[in-house]
């Protein structure tokens, strides 16, 4: 392929290694292709203040597209560009219908800068642990006055595909379904946000076209902008549909598998 306009690169289990490090090699080649032209576009379903971690551990600008498409981030500046929220009574017709579908389900709320846990949600991130709130009840997710990012649904009892085929049978269209790998964890975003369609618009604003575009990726919630982009990767170590679904295939997160192939297309 000829080189592309810009990167697209999810974080967890593509860019990062299993310890959450970005490796020498790898940010040689993140930092190559920029200095051959190319804008690098972090894509995550994790929050800004996840995407600060990185950017103080190793200098990293630009933009990332943040909580699976509804956040617009500019790193340098910390200043959310963009947000897509999903409406509170979404979120409240998605939440009846998954509780009455997975019993003992557990729901959080990601508001972009903390999350909003209630009880019977169980899952505590080392991470979030200054970022995380109880609140007494499911209700008060929805009568409280704050931005809903993201609603976590998860299960002590179920894997991620299974709430995933659970709510897209239950809540239909009300939003919109996917998950990124992490254990009993569904993530809901309003209707039609995904990162495939916030990276097509903010190409959109750059004159940049898919076909310029080359994206990497592991996960469920990746498979849209590895089939927008003009080129997808899967990393080996991806998800069983990714790996199916993603005809171009590179090493491992462990093994560098981004840098190896923005090596071989930036390297004179």
């Amino acid at each position: 392929m000829t080189r592309p306009r810009l990167v697209a690169t999810d974080l967890d289990g593509t860019l990062l290694r299993k310890d959450g490090v970005i490796s020498e090699r790898t940010r040689r080649a993140l930092q190559l292709a920029g200095d051959e032209g190319a804008e690098v576009v972090l894509i995550t379903a994790r929050p800004p203040r996840f995407v600060d971690v990185l950017t103080a551990a190793y200098g990293l600008s630009g933009t990332a597209v943040c909580s699976n498409g509804a956040l617009v981030y500019d790193m340098g500046r910390r200043t959310v560009l963009t947000t897509r929220t999903l409406s509170a009574g979404s979120a409240r017709r998605t939440a009846d219908a998954l509780a009455e579908a997975v019993p003992g389900i557990g729901f959080a709320v990601e508001t972009g800068h903390k999350v909003m846990c209630a009880p019977g949600y169980g899952l505590r991130l080392p991470e979030d642990a200054d970022a995380e709130f109880a609140v007494p009840s499911v209700e008060d997710l929805w009568t409280a006055d704050i931005p809903i990012v993201k609603l976590l649904a998860w299960s002590a009892r179920h894997d991620a595909d299974t709430l995933l085929a659970a709510a897209e049978h239950a809540a239909g269209p009300v939003a919109q379904f996917t998950h990124s790998g992490g254990t009993g964890l569904l993530e809901v975003s309003a209707a039609g946000v995904t990162k495939a369609g916030t990276l097509s618009a903010l190409c959109a604003d750059r004159g940049i076209d898919a076909s310029e575009v080359i994206a990497f990726g592991d996960m469920p919630n990746d498979l849209s902008i590895l089939h927008w982009a003009g080129t997808g990767y899967a990393v080996a170590n991806a998800h069983a549909d990714v790996l199916s679904a993603v005809a171009r295939h590179t090493a491992s997160n462990e093994e560098d598998g981004v840098a190896a192939v923005l090596e071989r297309l930036f390297e004179h």
